[in-house]
């Protein structure tokens, strides 16, 4: 943004829509990890597949009373000799999809494509199956909510909502920082795609740090850094907050729901995750503004004279609420009063999503064409990859069989504390976000093993299941860990050291306050052990 020319109008709105951000220039080590990509992911599954041994997949040494049911039958049919094969490709594909996906040396979704035809080739799964994950009630419930999504932005409703609150309450830099938070969250309530959160957010904050003074690039200050970094937080903590919050949380609570032979309610995750996503919403505005990007009083003044007038201009040209915007808002509220209800009625929030685009698509009755509705159908390919590899490791056990390993290497037994293994998953599952650019994919894989460790080591499923859960959105530290993190690093207000001190800073915090809470909060509510509650 530092080469802005004459004619460019920071104050513009339209000027910061996504198509119309500057591509980010790699840097040299980035295009060195493009170019090595392809190559070392082929090293690296040729390598697992046929040099190195991997001890705990050896057919010796795999234990089927161990695994678990799906599992156990895989390897009654094919015999101990195949499972270990079956184990050892998937693997390899495993390892040689993350480097791809963290090389980003091809597009995700054709990473996704390949290891779903990776685990086709080599037989881990039956071509049915793998298939079928484009039909996962998950990928069902993305669908409808980018339908329902498209409405809230084709009618406008999301954006004067937005405005609205800026406009109303957004008087200083301090309530400035805290109208977001609140946007945010509102947001997280009826759009579940954080992309689509971000991309809504996006132009309105780039306003508001013009008329701060931060343009981008060599104009970077300490308000536009600390806005766009707490967005991109708040982000991910509304998300959090929500079970309907993203995909990620509904596979989490399908698995946990498996496990337990008993559905997680929308108002059971609400009432344990909404007040910490709350926290954590505050307490990134205290880290950001008084501590590591701490503002002058320069920076606490605008820069632009009139600047917020233009926001007041923008939200009068939308003029008065229109009918449209009034039906978006009747349908949206419907479907949140039946997904806080769900435990009373019994409809799963995908089949309540399903009701709420059908209503939206109605000719007369609802407010969106279908040419209106914006699918991403990349990031769908990308995340039915992702299910497919859970549907992998889930007929493999792979996840079980590595932390029976881990765990003998570190000497755990039955009689190590609760507390020991809940530091160890929940610190797993947080740190696994500064690699793993998938939060389906962590989910899949980090909440399979909390649930067999909990049952290993005779404890509740919810004591470690629930809290690693909780964790899924943290994906704020670095711009590929997550869609948002990517798109808001374009806007070139921070560094990469910039995000990096921030959100390695909030990953401790959380990491810390969920330990609290597992002592206090989650206690009482009967999560972790010996509380009474909901769970």
């Amino acid at each position: 943004m530092s080469n802005q020319s004459k004619e460019f109008d920071l104050l513009d709105m339209h000027n910061y829509r996504m198509e119309k951000l500057s591509v980010r220039q790699k840097s040299k080590f980035e295009k060195i990890l493009i170019i090595a990509g392809g190559p070392l992911a082929i090293f690296v599954f040729l390598l697992i597949q046929f040099v190195i041994p991997i001890p705990f997949l050896d057919a010796l040494n795999i234990n089927p009373d161990r695994l678990s049911s799906a599992a156990k039958e895989v390897y009654q049919t094919i015999g101990a000799q195949n499972f270990s094969a079956i184990n050892l490709s998937m693997l390899a594909i495993f390892a040689a999809g993350l480097v791809l996906w963290l090389t980003e040396a091809i597009p995700n979704y054709q990473t996704s494509l390949i290891i779903i035809i990776a685990l086709v080739l080599t037989k881990v799964l039956p071509e049915q199956q793998a298939y079928a994950q484009l039909g996962h009630k998950v990928m069902w419930l993305n669908i409808m909510s980018f339908v329902l999504a498209s409405m809230l932005v084709s009618t406008g409703i999301a954006k004067r909502f937005a405005l609205w609150f800026i406009v109303r309450f957004g008087k200083n830099a301090s309530t400035i920082f805290l109208s977001f938070m609140a946007i945010n969250l509102v947001l997280s309530i009826f759009i579940s795609a954080t992309t689509a959160k971000a991309a809504i957010l996006l132009p309105i904050f780039m306003v508001v740090s013009a008329v701060y003074g931060a343009t981008g690039g060599e104009n970077k200050n300490n308000f536009g850094r600390s806005l766009v970094l707490q967005n991109l937080l708040n982000i991910n903590m509304g998300a959090s907050a929500f079970l309907t919050g993203s995909g990620a949380n509904l596979i989490a609570a399908s698995l946990i729901a498996g496990a337990l032979g008993r559905d997680v309610f929308y108002s059971d995750w609400l009432v344990a995750a909404f007040p910490i996503g709350i926290g954590l919403m505050i307490i990134g505005w205290i880290v950001a503004n008084k501590i590591i990007f701490p503002l002058s009083e320069a920076e606490k003044s605008p820069h632009i004279s009139g600047g917020m007038d233009r926001l007041k201009q923008e939200l009068k040209l939308m003029g008065p609420l229109r009918f449209e915007e009034i039906k978006s808002i009747i349908i949206f509220g419907s479907i949140l009063l039946l997904w806080v209800t769900d435990k009373w009625h019994g409809i799963s929030p995908t089949a309540v999503a399903f009701l709420g685009a059908i209503i939206a698509l109605l000719p007369r009755i609802g407010v969106l064409k279908w040419n209106d509705v914006d699918i991403p159908w990349h990031l769908l390919l990308f995340s039915a990859g992702a299910y497919t590899l859970g549907a992998a490791l889930k007929v493999t056990d792979l996840p079980a069989l590595s932390v029976d390993a881990i765990f003998h290497s570190l000497n755990l037994n039955a009689n190590t504390p609760f507390w020991i293994l809940y530091v160890v998953l929940t610190g797993a599952m947080l740190f696994s976000a500064l690699i793993f650019q998938s939060k389906t994919m962590r989910a899949l894989i980090f909440i399979p093993i909390a649930i067999g460790v909990a049952q290993q080591f005779g404890h509740p499923i919810t004591a470690l299941a629930i809290p690693v859960a909780f964790l899924i959105e943290h994906v704020y530290v670095f711009p590929f860990n997550s869609k948002p993190a990517a798109l808001l690093y374009l806007t070139d207000q921070y560094s990469l050291t910039d995000s990096f001190k921030f959100g390695i800073s909030m990953m401790l915090i959380a990491w810390i306050l969920s330990i609290i809470l597992a002592m206090t909060y989650y206690k009482w509510l009967g999560i972790t052990p010996f509380g009474l509650g909901i769970f």
